[in-house]
């Protein structure tokens, strides 16, 4: 066991430690305690558990979960300790019928159980007392040297022990059966915590093992290699074939198949791609071969940032967390003054032998308080919280955003890509007079062959399916939120929203009628003018996802308001919010004004979230109680959302919804548990009840309670690896 003197720490004044997280790297923290920092692994010095190791930047942890060397550490402690207490346990019940106790045989059984099995016990205590951190380790080390050192005197020598030590037959009893069998049910405790803790990566696990080993190269000459994942590059052209895993990121070139991506983003239904569509490592590809070109790999792909973001998610403490810790900070020093006050009671009051008695419930009371399962309420919930939302696609940023989003009341919406498909198509083209459709279509595909608007894309696809061959255009200009200009084959050409030709003094009333009509069937109109004239309008819509409209219906039912907030034409937002049932619309929203609507909102008193892209959107994500980045997760939504859902859609906020409130309320059942438990456990042990009804507690099952409670937490925080979303 390594010793805690290596525990290397820098602690401010708050008993926090400032550490920038580049600096984390390869060092050791504790899962509940993470500003604790450690060049090498060692017990916490604050509340005694094992620290973990935070790996490097861009670094991912092994897929398999390996061989905690703690865990082997204390299961080998258990078997010794488990040996050397039965025989022990058999004597001393035996002795409560014969009268022979054999102290010294107790003495030679209890010495390897309480000097060795014990050992790391007494450390960490030690450790706990020298910095001022008192801890579980504080009350299991006091209780077994009490209970041990008493013994171990009385059976060496008892002489010096007055009447008040002494039983019936003038014999002063001793305790190594407890001081052994305490040692044993911690160690006991301890290994059914470390196996549970270790459940709580199994999501991450998981996900690590999704990842192919190998890929398939095809080399510029034709030729196919298999070569290991480690050894490709970007660029790099893969075969996948029918059935195989995806090796890395990338797009497809050739061939056409269906992609099963839901380990991804937790979507059963399997994704048609073909070439130019992008691929994402570790899903697995259906029935047709594809050829595609690596673009992201190793650290870069989208799997391995979510096991990222997952770790620092964990890593991280919900506000929840103050609680416990303002309690943690006072209750082991309660605890032994109660044990203090125990002790003098019994002493003073209790019946004979008084001061074996007292010290006998002393040791109980300090057994059976578990600071520990106060600490680990909050944290393991976290971390199985985050593990689970991953495996649905939905990666929390911090614990934090966990505990917000099952409070928000208000969810702001964008309309494309997050209630619609994404994926505009051209519906229909309107001219004015002296002006080809052609020649519209021309002009407008000119422009927006150099755009990055999610239309672009649509009058880019409509003048190819009618043939229309984009001419060179130059002086391009993109007027943020508003529209594009440029100059197209010598003529003067803007491109965008209506209220963007009228501040440009070109009169649109001709087409208004045409524009109408459409907006309200919920398409979207961009309007082109050139050389100072209107020529028309292009329509353009973008369908309703199947999935929204029973998201809205389960986010309403869980009372929470729907306000569209777009870019779009007025008309045409609420076309579209009359049909799904949208609560509000805000309509012809620039980005920069998107923080307005937010704070808006929040200034009435409402907890807002808000869902956006994290590129243009940034502001008011930054500024929303919690912010939603939807979509792939490929871009910088990543980096900026407090939560980003791979699968851009409703469900996915309703599903992370519905995992806070999970959460929150596991929480909540750990910490009342850990309440309660100590609450009444405390009294019982200390002899509350033995006025009444005669009942005392022994050490051992103050030991095997406590042992049982920090087990019993995190068995209920486990729960959440099920939770149905």
């Amino acid at each position: 066991m390594p010793e805690e003197s290596h525990c290397c720490h820098k602690e401010t004044a708050a008993g926090s430690v400032e550490t920038p997280a580049e600096d984390l790297a390869g060092k050791f923290i504790c899962p509940m305690c993470p500003a604790v920092v450690s060049e090498e692994p060692a017990a916490c010095p604050k509340c005694g558990m094992a620290l973990e190791q935070v790996l490097a930047p861009g670094a991912l942890p092994s897929a398999d979960a390996g061989d905690d060397p703690e865990y082997r550490d204390m299961k080998r402690r258990l078997v010794v300790a488990a040996i050397f207490s039965l025989p022990l346990l058999a004597i001393a019940m035996g002795g409560m019928f014969t009268g022979e106790h054999h102290p010294w045989v107790q003495l030679a059984l209890a010495t390897p159980v309480c000097l060795w099995a014990g050992l790391p016990f007494f450390r960490r205590a030690w450790m706990s007392i020298r910095t001022g951190n008192l801890n579980m380790f504080t009350l299991i080390g006091l209780g077994v040297f009490v209970a041990y050192t008493y013994s171990l005197v009385a059976t060496a020598a008892p002489g010096i022990f007055p009447t008040s030590f002494r039983d019936a037959d003038g014999r002063v009893g001793v305790y190594f059966e407890a001081a052994a069998v305490i040692v044993t049910l911690v160690l006991f405790g301890q290994v059914l915590e470390l196996r549970a803790r270790a459940k709580t990566g199994d999501a991450i696990r998981g996900l690590l093992s999704l990842a192919p080993t190998r890929a398939l190269r095809r080399t510029d000459c034709g030729h196919e290699k298999e070569i290991p994942l480690g050894q490709v590059q970007p660029g790099f052209k893969l075969l996948v074939r029918p059935g195989e895993k995806i090796p890395v990121d990338g797009v497809v070139l050739e061939g056409e198949s269906t992609v099963d991506e839901s380990m991804i983003s937790g979507e059963p239904v399997p994704v048609r791609k073909k070439p130019g569509d992008a691929l994402v490592g570790a899903t697995v590809n259906g029935n047709g071969s594809l050829l595609m070109e690596a673009q992201k790999v190793g650290n870069d792909t989208l799997l391995a940032r979510i096991v990222q973001m997952v770790g620092e998610a964990q890593r991280s403490r919900a506000p929840v967390q103050k609680l416990a810790d303002r309690v943690a900070a006072w209750f082991v020093p309660a605890v032994v003054a109660v044990a203090v006050i125990t002790f003098v009671l019994w002493a003073w009051l209790g019946p004979q032998p008084a001061m074996a008695y007292a010290l006998v419930n002393s040791v109980a009371v300090l057994i059976i308080a578990c600071p520990c399962a106060l600490g680990l309420a909050t944290p393991m919930s976290i971390v199985t919280a985050t593990g689970t939302a991953a495996r649905h696609g939905i990666l929390f940023r911090n614990a934090e955003a966990i505990e917000v989003l099952r409070d928000v009341d208000v969810l702001l919406v964008d309309k494309t890509g997050t209630l619609t498909e994404g994926k505009p198509v051209l519906r229909a083209v309107h001219t004015a007079d002296g002006f080809e459709e052609a020649d519209l279509l021309s002009y407008a595909a000119a422009l927006e062959r150099r755009s990055e608007h999610p239309l672009a894309d649509a009058i880019m696809t409509g003048a190819r399916e009618q043939g229309v061959i984009p001419a060179d255009s130059t002086g391009f200009e993109a007027v943020t939120g508003r529209g594009v200009r440029g100059v197209v084959s010598g003529h003067s050409v803007l491109l965008g929203s209506d209220a963007f030709l009228t501040a440009e003094g070109i009169d649109t009333a001709p087409l208004s009628e045409a524009a109408d009509r459409e907006r309200g069937a919920g398409a979207t109109t961009v309007w082109v003018a050139v050389d100072g004239r209107l020529a028309g309008i292009l329509a353009i819509s973008d369908p309703v996802k199947d999935s929204t409209p029973a998201a809205i219906e389960t986010l309403h039912g869980e009372g929470v308001r729907l306000v569209m907030v777009t870019g779009d034409n007025e008309r045409t937002a609420r076309a579209v919010a009359r049909e799904l049932g949208i609560d509000d619309v805000r309509a012809g929203v620039l980005p920069e004004q998107k923080l307005e609507v937010v704070q808006q909102f929040q200034a009435s008193g409402h907890r807002v979230a808000m869902a956006g892209d994290g590129i243009n959107d940034s502001p008011a994500l930054a500024a929303a109680d919690v912010g939603i980045a939807m979509g792939d997760g490929t871009d910088i939504a990543m980096e900026s959302a407090d939560v980003t859902l791979i699968k851009g859609d409703l469900r996915g906020v309703a599903r992370a919804r519905r995992l806070s409130h999970l959460a929150m309320n596991n929480i909540r059942q750990n910490l009342f548990f850990a309440f309660v438990y100590n609450g009444v456990g405390v009294p019982i042990a200390a002899g509350a009840l033995y006025p009444f009804i005669g009942l005392l507690l022994n050490p051992m099952i103050a030991a095997a309670a406590m042992s049982f409670s920090s087990v019993s937490v995190i068995a209920n925080s486990l729960r959440l690896r099920n939770a149905r979303l």
